[in-house]
């Protein structure tokens, strides 16, 4: 007996009793009980802070959890952002147990190219438009594009949420200044956003231009994929279809490296949500059409997959790229606690927020935050963090291995998952060293930018 569950919430009258949704979690339910495992799940176990624990059937849904899950029309980022922390938590794991059952999330919902629409930030710091038809057109109208480092950001959720629109604008912003261009004019300031701009990351710059310290500036192109816009509801979001839309942008970078002489050595694609995904499959297509891979993909709280391909492997994983690294801020929200890059970070351990954060989408927009903080000059080591299991066992000073910075300093040679602390508020990072650790590798390996990372300029 095979439903659909994309198709049951289509139905007008979610409330009928004899849903067939219901029906099938309700048997999914029972299958896991008939299963033999009698422990009741425990939430709290599940979020302590460890990365041990392994999702277990006795964490599904129950019957009476399925009666009360809402029609998906009504699962949107604004209605996530009004409620808790856990509650926003607790609505997203169960639609993400149930969309396991028999695979009734198919990944089916694939924007036509023309409907994804973007900018490159120019010179001067304008916004010049594209859509991912036109992409490479544009990159070749503009003088010196790839002579030094090319970022492209694929945004992952909707600019029409506050918190994922002021995200964005930060990282933007925080590259500009990297980049040294100009802020392009916009609108979307409020009066409170205006006075707060000299303050926070922007003090810290002013303090180190008082006390005579150098920007770690260099110049670059910027990119900005606005993936997100093209999903309107938890529908799309849920049955986006990652391996097409991550082919369609790998083809795009292969045009960018063939037609516009865009060395792969030099690009750094970033994710942010389910467009981590998407790029971690780009970078596998790349390299499938061209048998190089990539510079460095970086995930900003990458996401659960709830649909995924029948017997095939999909999204991010490490060796998409020469270098994969994740910030998971939002692990156990509308994130994942999965082991996804050649290095994962964990802002004050695995858990469902982080310090600050109300709400899941604030909380998994903390990633991008804290990235865009560390791709402003002088902040490139404001996130010191070290090699360990949980947070607990940081706070210990038991933690292994060579400590380093999480952000856009990341070192290359890094594997495993790292803790560190964070503020509640920007700035978020500590900037400070981390803890003396009393495992084995206790000597800190200064950061350094080896010339292994260097994107290399294009002759």
């Amino acid at each position: 007996m095979q439903y659909n569950l994309v198709r049951c919430l289509k139905q007008s009258n979610l409330e009928a009793t004899m849903n067939p949704l219901r029906t099938l979690c309700v048997l999914g339910c029972l299958l896991a009980v008939a299963m033999g495992n009698t422990q009741s799940g425990s939430r709290s176990g599940r979020r302590s802070n460890s990365l041990d624990n392994v999702e277990q059937p006795s964490n599904w849904v129950n019957p009476r959890q399925v009666e009360e899950l809402p029609n998906l029309k009504q699962v949107t980022l604004n209605k996530l952002q009004e409620m808790s922390l856990e509650e926003g938590a607790t609505l997203l794991d169960n639609l993400y147990y149930l969309s396991q059952f028999n695979h009734v999330f198919q990944p089916d919902y694939t924007p036509e190219p023309s409907q994804i629409k973007g900018y490159i930030v120019g010179e001067r710091g304008q916004r010049i438009e594209f859509n991912l038809n036109t992409l490479v057109e544009q990159v070749k109208r503009q003088q010196r594009f790839g002579d030094d480092e090319v970022t492209i950001f694929i945004q992952g959720l909707p600019e029409t949420n506050t918190q994922v629109q002021k995200a964005t604008r930060k990282l933007v912003q925080a590259y500009q200044q990297r980049y040294n261009l100009q802020p392009y004019p916009t609108n979307d300031y409020s009066s409170e956003d205006q006075r707060q701009r000299s303050s926070s990351e922007e003090q810290q710059t002013q303090r180190r231009q008082q006390n005579g310290e150098q920007d770690d500036t260099k110049t670059g192109d910027l990119i900005v994929i606005q993936l997100g816009n093209a999903i309107e509801d938890f529908e799309q979001y849920a049955t986006l279809n990652i391996e097409r839309l991550g082919e369609i942008i790998g083809n795009r970078l292969v045009e960018l490296t063939n037609t516009v002489n865009v060395p792969q050595e030099i690009i750094h694609l970033i994710g942010s949500g389910p467009a981590a995904h998407v790029a971690g499959v780009a970078g596998r297509q790349f390299t499938r059409q061209t048998g190089h891979k990539l510079r460095r993909i970086t995930a900003l709280d990458p996401t659960k997959i709830y649909g995924k391909p029948e017997e095939r492997l999909t999204g991010l994983a490490r060796g998409d790229a020469d270098f994969v690294d994740a910030i998971h801020t939002s692990a156990y929200g509308m994130g994942t606690s999965q082991r996804l890059a050649n290095v994962d970070f964990f802002p004050n351990g695995p858990s469902t927020g982080v310090p600050g954060a109300d709400n899941v989408v604030e909380a998994a927009m903390r990633a991008t935050r804290y990235f865009a903080e560390s791709v402003r000059p002088g902040n490139e080591r404001n996130f010191p963090a070290v090699a360990a299991s949980s947070y607990q066992e940081y706070k210990q000073n038991k933690g292994y291995g060579k400590r380093s910075y999480m952000g856009i300093a990341t070192d290359f040679d890094l594997q495993g998952d790292y803790i560190l602390q964070v503020n509640s508020k920007s700035p978020f990072g500590k900037s400070t060293p981390a803890q003396q650790q009393t495992g084995f590798h206790q000597v800190h390996q200064p950061w350094r930018q080896s010339s292994s990372n260097q994107g290399s300029r294009r002759q």
